[in-house]
């Protein structure tokens, strides 16, 4: 039966199962060449041995659970992730730490530096020669722009035509250069990858493509120690995993981890995207990478991608079980519930792109046919990742009526 809520949405988005999903499908070799149990423990080594590292919160909201009609909710909040607003900081941050890494070894004949020695400046000769760029929506650039000033390298990032002034200013605030470019998001990172060839620079994409894969494995190892931190604080593994896609390089390290931890018991893992880049939507209906056009124009903006991960998509291939997608109202409509419960649950600041998991689960929640096919019915126990706050704080308050210190003093 439907679920009566007063979280008011209009949940009027499309849900596509996915022919392709199969839980008994082993994790291969493939796989293994992305995203590894080696990989996430080197991540992890290095990660926690940053300044400023720390558990992001693990939230139980059990008013949005009882609205959805569910056993339980957990919203792993990334918004205290280093100072940087979001879960970007595992990823970008540590590609050019590993980057650095491998440069220093090939230039100094030897073997890769330790994280401490980066850390130290012991080999900032090398470093300060050396220059990292990026495409970005926001968050991955500020990300990539903090490991720079960090590891001591120099920085410059792309944006594109309708990233906010609010997130190229927190984004120059980390000393990268920012230029600003026509055309999209998938615009922005061929124009990144055209300037670093001319130029010799180095790219650090959350995105990969044809030639270009090995940085982006870094990025997406680094955001599995998100995945880790959230089930190591779980009494019991989730059912349902819900994720916000983007390129897909976040969904797939989720997927990943929790494929490789519990196999065929694996939770469902339902895909969120946004109604106007809806790039995993399409490529689950057609069964193969489908790239979608336009001006990508979501308030999503770290969700703006027509062009999904060809990592991401060898992992969430047959680990995906369904896409939804959201509308930006939903969005809204869920950033102001989250910000003022009214059902008993702890304030949380969340940004626009933090909610697309949400939105999908009340979407899925209208669906009886849906449910009962993704066995989502009232012992579920849900998982999201707000994956940001107020990344821009300027349009956090116009879009939820108060700016998030307001949030987090009722909190």
């Amino acid at each position: 039966m439907q679920t009566a809520s007063r979280v008011t949405l209009a949940c009027d988005g499309e849900i596509i199962r996915n022919p392709l999903a199969d839980p008994n499908a082993a994790y291969g070799a493939a796989q293994e060449a992305i995203l590894s149990e080696a990989g996430l423990a080197q991540a992890r080594a290095a990660i926690t041995a940053w300044p400023g590292y720390a558990t992001t919160p693990l939230h139980r909201l059990d008013g949005l659970a009882r609205e959805a009609g569910i056993a339980a909710l957990h919203y792993k909040d990334e918004g205290p992730r280093f100072g940087l607003g979001s879960f970007k900081a595992l990823g970008g941050a540590y590609a050019v730490a590993q980057l650095l890494r491998r440069e220093i070894a090939a230039r100094r004949g030897g073997e890769m530096p330790a994280m401490e020695e980066i850390l130290r400046g012991d080999h900032r000769d090398v470093v300060r020669g050396i220059t990292v760029c990026c495409a970005t929506d926001g968050n991955h650039g500020r990300s990539v722009a903090w490991g720079a000033r960090t590891f001591g390298c120099n920085c410059v990032i792309f944006i594109h035509a309708t990233v906010s002034e609010g997130r190229k200013t927190a984004i120059e605030a980390y000393g990268a250069e920012v230029r600003r470019t026509t055309g999209n998001y998938d615009d922005s990172v061929r124009e990144a990858q055209h300037t670093a060839g001319r130029e010799g620079w180095f790219v650090v994409s959350d995105t990969s493509y044809p030639g270009y894969t090995e940085i982006p494995k870094d990025v997406m190892q680094g955001y599995e120690l998100m995945a880790a931190e959230a089930d190591a604080a779980l009494a019991e593994p989730p059912t349902h995993i819900l994720l916000q896609t983007g390129v897909g390089g976040m969904a797939a390290a989720v997927a990943a981890y929790f494929k490789r931890r519990y196999g065929a018991a694996r939770p469902k893992i339902i895909l969120a995207d946004p109604i106007k880049s809806a790039c995993w939507a399409e490529t689950i209906r057609e069964g193969v990478p489908t790239a979608v056009h336009g001006d990508l124009d979501t308030l999503m903006a770290g969700l703006a991608c027509g062009e999904i991960s060809i990592n991401a998509w060898e992992v969430l291939r047959d680990s995906c079980d369904a896409v939804v997608t959201v509308s930006d109202d939903d969005a809204i409509a869920l950033m102001k519930a989250l910000a003022a419960p009214d059902t008993g649950d702890t304030p949380i600041v969340a940004g626009e792109s933090a909610v697309a998991g949400l939105a999908a689960l009340f979407t899925l929640m209208r669906s009886e046919a849906d449910r009962a096919a993704l066995d989502l019915g009232p012992d579920a126990r849900v998982l999201v990742f707000g994956t940001e706050a107020d990344t821009d704080p300027v349009l956090y308050q116009q879009l939820v009526g108060r700016s998030a210190a307001q949030v987090l003093k009722v909190a």
